[in-house]
């Protein structure tokens, strides 16, 4: 998937995105703790890690 569809979708929803890059590890689990704790955490590890 192109770079930039990816960041699109972080923006949208961001654990999917993380889940499309690097399946549903410990990125995965650590971002849908910080999209539960607040959607700009989880959006700001998203971008940082894509």
């Amino acid at each position: 998937m192109s770079s930039i569809l990816k960041i699109i979708l972080a923006f949208i929803l961001p654990p999917l995105a993380v889940a499309l890059e690097y399946g549903l590890g410990g990125k995965f689990w650590l971002n849908v703790l910080l999209t539960l704790l607040g959607y700009i955490p989880g959006l700001i590890h998203a971008l940082i890690i894509l």
